[in-house]
C-alpha cells in the first residue's frame, strides 16, 4: 500500500436536518412539534426535559417521580377543597 492511500479521497455528503441528539429540542414528541412547542417555550422546554430523561438510570427515575410530585400535589390540594366545600 502506498502511503496515503488508507485514507479515502471520495466526498462525504453531510445532511443539512440532522443534528446530534444532545442538542436542545430534540426530545420533543412530534404531536408537540406540530403544535409549535419548541425547546424556547416553557411547556416545550418541560417536555424536553422529561423527554431525555432515561428509566434506566436511577437519578432520572428520582427526577421523574419528583416531577410527578411537584405537578400532583396542585392537582390533589385542589380537589381536596373541593371535597372539602361541599
Amino acid at each position: 500500500m502506498a502511503p496515503g492511500e488508507e485514507y479515502d479521497d471520495d466526498a462525504v455528503e453531510l445532511v443539512d436536518d440532522a443534528e446530534p441528539s444532545w442538542f436542545p429540542g430534540n426530545h420533543l414528541p412530534e404531536d408537540a412539534r406540530r403544535l409549535g412547542l419548541t425547546h424556547h417555550v416553557p411547556d416545550g422546554a418541560l417536555l424536553d426535559f422529561a423527554g431525555s430523561l432515561d428509566g434506566a438510570k436511577t437519578y432520572h427515575r428520582l427526577t421523574a417521580w419528583f416531577l410527578l410530585v411537584v405537578f400532583g400535589l396542585p392537582v390533589l390540594f385542589a380537589v381536596m377543597r373541593v371535597l372539602q366545600a361541599l
